[in-house]
Formats: C-alpha cells, structure tokens, sequence
C-alpha cells in the first residue's frame, strides 16, 4: 500500500501530499490503475487531518494525477476511463467560468468596490499639503498621533463608541492585533478561551506562540456564559478571545444580554476580554462587549473586513490603566513600528469623507450578493445574525462537508477547509463561502449555483448508510 514520504517544506500538508504523489508517479513507485488508500487510512497513517488528505486527492485529480469514483476509490490514471459522477470541470465551464482556474471563496475580504479614484484623491490631497513625508520614515511604535486620531473619529462614526486617541495602538492590519494581544499577556502553555470555532488567523497565532486554544461551545447567539465560567475555573486562563458579531465562521451574533452576561463572567473570573469586531460594520450595530465591560476590555476594528484590506491597518482600543509595556515591546520586535502609507490614505479620507461613501458602497454591494447566495442556496444557508454578512455558513456534518469540498474543488469552486476554524470536537461543521472575494457578482452567481448543484444533486448519497 502507498504510503508517501512528505518532506519538509513551507508548503501546507495537502501540497506536499500531492508533490509527493506527483514524484512517485514519475519514478513508477505509483504505476497506472493502482489504487490508493482510503483517504482515512492514509490520514491516520500519516497522522494528518482528513481534510488535507481529501484536499490533496481533489487537487491531484484537478491536475490529471487521478481518477476518482464513488464506491470504487481512487486510482492513478493511464487505465482507468473518468466517470464523473458529480459536476465536473467541464460542467462548471458550461455554467459559464472559463478555464483558468476555480472560483476561489476561501479569503474573506470585503466585496470590492472602485477605490482608484478616491486612493488617487486622497493622494494628491496629501501631496497637495504636505503630508505624505511619513510615509518614507519611521514613525512612533503606537501609530502617528493624527491616524489615531482619525482612528477614533471613525470609530465613533461607524461603531458608536467614544475612545480617546491615546488608548488606540495602530496596528498592521487585524492578525497583527491578535498576535500582539496574545504575546503580551499569555506566556507558553498558557490556555485562552474562545468559541469551539474561531478565526483561523487567531489558530496560527496561537500555535506559533506555543499557547492553547480552548473551544467552548455556542448556542444559536454565540458562546455560552456558563461555559466560558466553567473553563476559566477549570484552566485558570486570564484572557477571552470572541468574535459576537457575525461569528467567522458561523455567522451568528450575540444578543445584548448575552453580552452582558459575557462581560459578568469575566468580571466575576478577572478575564480579560479581547473582543474581536471585525464584521460589525455589516451588523445591526449592536452594544460592543467594552461597552459592558470597559475595564478589562481590548476591542480590535479593522479595514480589512469592511473597507480595504490592502491597506493592512486595524486599531486595538485599551483600556486606560492597562499595562502597555509588553504591548508596546512586541511592536517594537516585530515590526518596529506599522506602516504608514494606507494610514495616511485613511486618515484623509476619514478627514474628507470619503470613508463614509466606501463604507456605505462596501456594505451595498455586500447586501446584493448576500441576496444572492440566500436566493440560490436558500434553507441551506444557515440565518446570519444581520441582515447580510460577509460570508455565508452552510451547515452539515465533518464528513459530507469533506466530501462537498472535495467535489466543489473538483467542479471549480474553491472553499474554505471545513476543518481550518475547529478548536473543539464539539464545534458546529459546516461550509464557510467568503461572498466577497468573486471579482464580480456574476462570477459568484456562477460559483453558488455550482455550490447548490453538488449540495443538492450529490449530497443524498453520501447520508446513506449513516445513522
């Protein structure tokens, strides 16, 4: 039986698998017709997850490595005729995509807007007076002091809420806020709360500083109280890393109460809470958690989720007595200091207004495209917790959602990894479809009636025999 050797490589595990596959079929070691291993068992012996073995088998076989079919498995091609027996490639090109690669929904960015003509603007303003030199310097590790400034403007604008320049840090982009959170009041081995799924940035995050996830589960409205109570007295963590609205990946957002009673648990279990609000620009803008809990509260906003995220900018609101130093000494290690140039832009356009008017088109278009996909995938799509949202979550269990993947890859259609949010066993599985990465509208028109053919035309099967 195949069993490959994987060497070692940044690439991830699903693309060493198939560089592997590729070699062995070069040297023979893989002849034509051979049969490979059930994706379990090679998993298991690999001691990797079955999503990455499931990715790879989909990717050779996009790549002309294999042939795949149901109740048979897979084999090497050279003997074999392909029997599709789901929506293949050329079933996807006949919806209208054309050949130059699948339709990728895997990053989750805001739907695109023009931006030329007001990063042009915003430009010759700042040339026009002057303002544009830091942009070619070092600036201060906490941000310049009229970006903050901005910062907390938009803020109040956008997300209601009164901070004071000094407490914001501007930080390179939302991952960067995470990472600085994280390495400043964990150390290694150390355990943070979180929902049972979480942003993926914050797994990475988390592996890379040597801390612990803890998943706890979630109902309809988010995490559960009792559960983060009985965690914290279980692990003795100091820090809550949540996402209440629009929760990536399952798109539910957290009542008020329910931010209440979060912010008494962690009052009563001396948590600091980091509240994660990258999606609340497409909510129904309710109470952040630091309204709640303003005194061991860090809330992170940034652009990247609901106006640009080439600009690489996020602002992390603290507390005003909280300690800094170890915030402000890994800005310092790992970055020296944010970059500029987006800031500047931003600032402009918070000055001008302009900020207001992307936002506003960033959230329309996001409006039509959410339409879209519900219109489409109706009762498959489960209800978010606003009227749109970025993303859309289809729920289903771990393996038909490693099955779906599979053939979507195979029809054209690129997802997120069901397993790529997991932090418990105990975790709600699904499909994540970022909405706003297709280019265009018809391009995710052509993308979801895809994603609805396999669900529903293929999915049947796969339920037999399971009880």
């Amino acid at each position: 039986m195949w069993h490959p050797e994987l060497q070692s490589s940044q690439l991830p595990i699903y693309e060493r698998l198939v560089v592997a596959m590729a070699r062995d079929i070069q040297t023979g070691q893989l002849a034509p017709g051979t049969k490979l291993p059930p994706q379990r068992d090679l998993a298991f012996r690999l001691g990797v997850s079955v999503g990455s073995v499931t990715r790879a088998y989909a990717e050779a076989e996009r790549r002309g490595l294999l042939s795949a079919h149901v109740g048979r498995g897979s084999f090497v091609r050279g003997t074999l005729p392909t029997v599709p027996d789901v929506p293949t490639i050329e079933h996807a090109v006949a919806l209208g995509r054309d050949r130059s690669g699948p339709i990728d929904l895997r990053c989750n960015t805001p739907p695109p807007v023009p931006l030329m003509a007001d990063l042009n603007a915003a430009l010759v303003a700042l040339m026009a007076r002057g303002a544009l030199d830091p942009a070619v310097h070092y600036i201060q590790g906490a941000g310049l002091p009229h970006v903050r400034a901005a910062g907390a403007q938009w803020l109040t604008r956008q997300y209601g809420l009164d901070f004071d320049a000094g407490d914001l840090i501007q930080c390179n982009g939302g991952q960067h806020g995470i990472a600085l959170v994280f390495s400043s009041f964990c150390s290694a081995g150390d355990t943070i709360l979180c929902e049972a799924s979480t942003f993926y940035g914050a797994r990475m995050a988390a592996n890379h500083l040597g801390l612990k996830l803890r998943g706890l589960p979630m109902d309809g409205e988010g995490l559960l109280p009792e559960a983060v109570d009985r965690a914290a007295a279980e692990t003795g963590s100091r820090l809550l890393f949540t996402l209440p609205t629009l929760h990536n990946p399952t798109t539910r957002t957290m009542s008020e109460q329910r931010r209440q009673e979060i912010a008494a648990v962690a009052r009563a279990r001396d948590l600091l809470i980091l509240e994660d609000d990258a999606y609340y620009a497409y909510s129904e803008r309710p109470r952040q958690i630091v309204s709640y809990a303003p005194e061991r509260t860090l809330y992170l906003a940034s652009l990247s989720k609901g106006i640009c995220p080439g600009f690489r900018l996020a602002f992390l609101a603290l507390p005003p007595n909280l300690p800094r130093e170890r915030l402000m000494q890994g800005i310092r290690a790992l970055g020296y200091c944010p970059p500029s140039l987006g800031a500047l832009v931003f600032s402009q356009w918070v000055a001008d207004g302009r900020i207001d008017a992307i936002s506003q088109a960033v959230q329309a278009e996001a409006t039509v495209r959410w339409d879209l996909a519900r219109s489409v995938l109706g009762d498959l799509v489960a209800p978010a917790g606003a009227r749109r949202s970025a993303h859309a979550w289809l729920p289903m269990s771990a393996l038909e959602a490693e099955r779906v993947t599979a053939r979507l890859l195979r029809a054209g259609v690129e997802v997120t990894p069901p397993d790529a949010s997991l932090v418990s066993p105990q975790a709600d599985t699904g499909l994540r479809l970022c909405l706003g990465a297709p280019e265009d509208r018809d391009i995710l028109a052509r993308a979801v009636a895809v994603i609805a053919e396999v669900v529903k035309g293929h999915g049947g099967a796969d339920r037999d025999g399971i009880i």
